[in-house]
C-alpha cells in the first residue's frame, strides 16, 4: 500500500494555490493489497483494463512537455469465422490554457496550437487512429464573462480557420482522424457564432461539422449569451477506422441525445466538454459509461483541466460576490465500452493524452446479448413522446383516493401532515 501525498498543488489565478486531488481512482488503488488490487479494478472498472506500454517516443514527448499519457487495451471481441477484428486506436486530449487571459487573442492561441500540437504527436507515437480534442479548445472557456471582446475574435471558419489548416496538416501527417470543437463564426450566415465540432479525415480533408445540440442555462454557463443550440441534423461521420458521433458537452446529460446518434449508426461517440468541479464532478464518471452501455457502441469522455482566471469579475446570478474564476476544470478523461468496461481516468490536474485501443465487433457482440434495441418498445415511445409535446398534456397519474379524504383515521386537528 502506498501512503504517498495524493493532492497536487494547482496554481488557481494569482492570489493563491489550491490544492486538488490527481486522480480519485488512483487513490483507491494505491491503498489496495496486491491480493485486492484486481477485484478493486473489476469493481471500479467493469473489468480491469490491460496496461499498453508507452512508446519512447511518446514517452519521451509527454516528459519534456510535462504531460501525461496513459495506454490501455479494452475487452476484445470474441473471434468470427466470417468477421476479422475491427481494432481502432482512439485517443482523448485534455490540456489547461498555456497563457495568460490577459495576454492578445493571437499569444493565446499560438501557446494552444504549440502545446496541443504536442499531444497529437506523442498520440500519433502510440498508434491512434482517432483522435478527440475538448471543447473549445482554441480558446479560454470564456463564456462565464458575458463579454464579446476580446473573446469572439477567437472563432473562425469551421472550413478554412487556422485551427482547422493546422489539424488538417496533423492528420495528414499522422494518418490519424481529428474531432477539433472550436467556436465557429458562420460567415455566410451574417457571423453567427456557433459551438461546433469539425471532424477532419485522416487524408486531412474537412468531412464535416456538428453544432452543439443542447445548451446550458446553468450557473456560470452563460453560453447562451453568444450562441444557441444547432439547427444541423446530428450526423454520424464514416471513417476509415469507424462511424463517429459526436455530443458535445452538456448533451451527455440527455439519454436521447445519446441514443439518436445510436439509431444513426454511431459506433464511437466522443464527448468533448468543459465542466467545473461541485457542480458536475460526481456525474461526470457515470453518463459517458451509461450511454455506451445503453446505446451499445464506445464513448470518448474528454474534459479540460486546469482554472483560469479572467480580468474582469463576473457574477453568477447567485447572491455571491463577484468572482474572476470559472472554477478548476477537473480533467478525468476516459473511455467506455458497451460491455460497461471503461479505463482509468487521465488526471484532474494535468494535461494528458488516453490511449484506448478497442474492437469494434464487440458492439455487435453486446448487443445481441443484451438485446436492448430488439427489446424496446418504440411505437410506445413515439406514442408517449408525441402526447407529451401537446400544450393539452395530462400525465397518466392514478391518485389514491384517500388523499382526497378530509380527515385520517391518524390525524389530529394539529396534523401537519397536509389531509385538510
Amino acid at each position: 500500500m502506498s501512503t504517498s501525498n495524493p493532492f497536487r498543488t494547482v496554481q488557481s489565478g494569482e492570489e493563491n494555490k489550491k490544492p486538488q486531488i490527481e486522480n480519485i481512482y488512483g487513490v483507491i488503488e494505491a491503498q489496495c493489497s496486491t491480493e485486492t488490487i484486481d477485484e478493486v479494478k473489476r469493481l471500479l472498472y467493469g473489468e480491469a483494463c490491460e496496461d499498453i506500454a508507452v512508446v519512447p517516443k511518446a514517452e519521451e514527448i509527454a516528459k519534456a512537455h510535462d504531460f501525461e499519457i496513459r495506454a490501455f487495451k479494452m475487452r476484445a471481441s470474441t473471434p468470427e469465422e466470417l468477421r476479422p477484428r475491427r481494432v481502432v486506436r482512439v485517443a482523448a486530449v485534455q490540456h489547461p490554457i498555456y497563457a495568460s487571459t490577459t495576454a492578445p487573442v493571437s499569444v493565446q492561441y499560438a501557446a494552444l496550437e504549440e502545446k496541443v500540437g504536442q499531444l497529437i504527436d506523442a498520440a500519433a507515437a502510440m498508434g491512434a487512429n482517432v483522435l478527440g480534442l475538448q471543447e473549445a479548445w482554441t480558446c479560454p472557456f470564456f463564456f462565464c464573462t458575458r463579454e464579446r471582446l476580446p473573446w469572439l475574435e477567437f472563432a473562425e471558419s469551421a472550413e478554412t480557420g487556422r485551427s482547422v489548416k493546422f489539424l488538417q496538416r496533423k492528420a495528414r501527417e499522422h494518418n490519424m482522424v481529428i474531432i477539433s470543437p472550436i467556436l465557429e463564426v458562420d460567415e455566410t450566415h451574417a457571423d453567427t457564432i456557433w459551438n461546433t465540432a469539425v471532424v477532419i479525415s485522416n487524408s486531412g480533408h474537412v468531412i464535416g461539422k456538428t453544432r452543439k445540440f443542447h445548451i446550458p442555462r446553468v450557473g456560470d454557463f452563460n453560453e447562451s449569451t453568444y450562441y444557441h443550440e444547432s439547427t444541423l441534423p446530428q450526423t454520424v461521420f464514416e471513417t476509415e477506422f469507424g462511424k463517429i458521433g459526436v455530443n458535445i458537452c452538456y448533451g451527455r446529460h440527455f439519454p436521447q441525445h445519446w441514443h439518436m446518434l445510436a439509431l444513426h449508426g454511431a459506433e464511437i461517440v466522443f464527448n468533448p466538454s468543459a465542466t467545473v468541479d461541485g457542480l458536475s464532478e460526481a456525474l461526470w464518471p457515470i453518463e459517458a459509461r451509461n450511454a455506451a452501455i445503453a446505446n451499445g457502441y464506445y464513448t470518448v469522455a474528454i474534459n479540460r483541466v486546469g482554472t483560469e482566471r479572467f480580468p474582469n469579475q463576473f457574477t453568477s446570478g447567485d447572491g455571491k460576490p463577484a468572482h474572476h474564476e470559472f472554477g478548476h476544470f477537473y480533467g478525468s478523461s476516459y473511455v467506455s465500452g458497451p460491455s460497461g468496461q471503461r479505463t482509468p481516468p487521465l488526471s484532474r490536474t494535468r494535461a494528458g493524452v488516453l490511449i484506448a485501443e478497442i474492437d469494434l465487433n464487440l458492439i455487435r457482440q453486446v448487443r445481441q446479448t443484451w438485446n436492448f434495441h430488439m427489446c424496446a418498445r418504440w411505437p410506445d415511445y413515439v406514442k408517449m413522446y408525441t402526447a407529451q409535446i401537446e400544450t393539452d398534456f395530462k400525465p397518466p397519474i392514478i391518485r389514491d383516493p384517500l388523499l382526497d379524504s378530509k380527515k385520517k383515521d391518524c390525524c389530529s386537528k394539529d396534523c401537519s401532515c397536509g389531509c385538510k
